[in-house]
């Protein structure tokens, strides 16, 4: 039977600001979201957390949505954090949502960018090969790893997020840090759709890549069961990771989202 796990978890700002929690995507750890993270910590305590099978969080079984939204509220209760906002991208986004759906009292406004909640197809089938290929080599450098990885992920921005999953061990080698058996094994979780029996009522806020196809009319329906004061942002000139596409713009997007007073919260 699977139980919620500790995360890794990277806090900044003062304690006495509004918490904010920031959850990255799949294959990324919670560096992703450094620089958001530092320019938040001005007015708010950031907290990023490594979800599970990913960076410095726990190797388990396991990877239902359900199950990572119980990781993070387990991990806020180590923290003593009663209620926050949630960031969450792609795959993290999908955990927040599922954190705002499970525990509503928890979360105080939800920021969801570039993801739906509905069932995704596999698209990631020739990045878990080329990954599982690292995780079979000892590496005496990155650009070993870029090598290996470079005829199953041939874009070169994708690849180097990719190889940061790389971290030296013990014997000065590079090793995967990232549990690319476990997220292969439940990948069908991973790109499962977000379910719940009653939607959440606090401000939510889904951001969009103008030119990313993760967020789109297909979202409509499943968002609007979900949420019941929802809004969206589209950012032009931004893909799938606008965090970084866009930085200035997403920032404020978010900082004015969190700033708003709630009554100007609209769906």
């Amino acid at each position: 039977m699977t139980s919620q796990v500790l995360l890794n978890c990277k806090s900044i700002g003062n304690n006495n600001h509004p918490n904010v929690v920031i959850l990255h995507g799949l294959f990324g750890d919670l560096n992703n979201w450094r620089a958001q993270a530092e320019k938040l910590s001005e007015h708010y305590h950031v907290h990023s957390m490594d979800l599970r099978n990913h960076g410095a969080s726990p190797h388990a079984p396991g990877m239902a949505y359900p199950l990572m939204a119980a990781d993070v509220a387990y991990t806020c209760q180590s923290l003593d954090i009663t209620s926050t906002h949630i960031i969450g991208h792609s795959m993290g986004g999908k955990t927040a949502m599922q954190l705002a759906l499970q525990h509503p009292d928890l979360v105080a406004r939800l920021i969801v960018v570039d993801i739906g909640p509905r069932r995704y197809e596999h698209q990631h089938k020739e990045v878990i090969k080329g990954m599982k290929l690292l995780a079979n080599h000892s590496l005496s450098s990155r650009s070993e790893g870029d090598k290996l990885l470079q005829p199953f992920v041939p874009d070169n921005g994708t690849r180097s997020f990719l190889l940061k999953n790389l971290s030296r061990n013990n014997n000065k080698r590079f090793q995967l840090r990232i549990n690319i058996d476990g997220i292969a094994a439940n990948y069908h979780d991973i790109a499962e759709r977000i379910e719940a029996d009653e939607p959440f009522s606090g401000p939510t806020l889904f951001i969009k890549g103008a030119e990313s196809d993760y967020l789109n009319d297909k979202d409509r329906e499943p968002i609007a069961a979900l949420f019941s004061n929802p809004s969206l942002k589209t950012i032009a000139g931004a893909g799938h990771w606008p965090h970084s596409e866009k930085p200035e713009v997403i920032y404020k997007i978010v900082s004015d989202f969190l700033a708003a007073p709630l009554n100007t919260d609209r769906a």
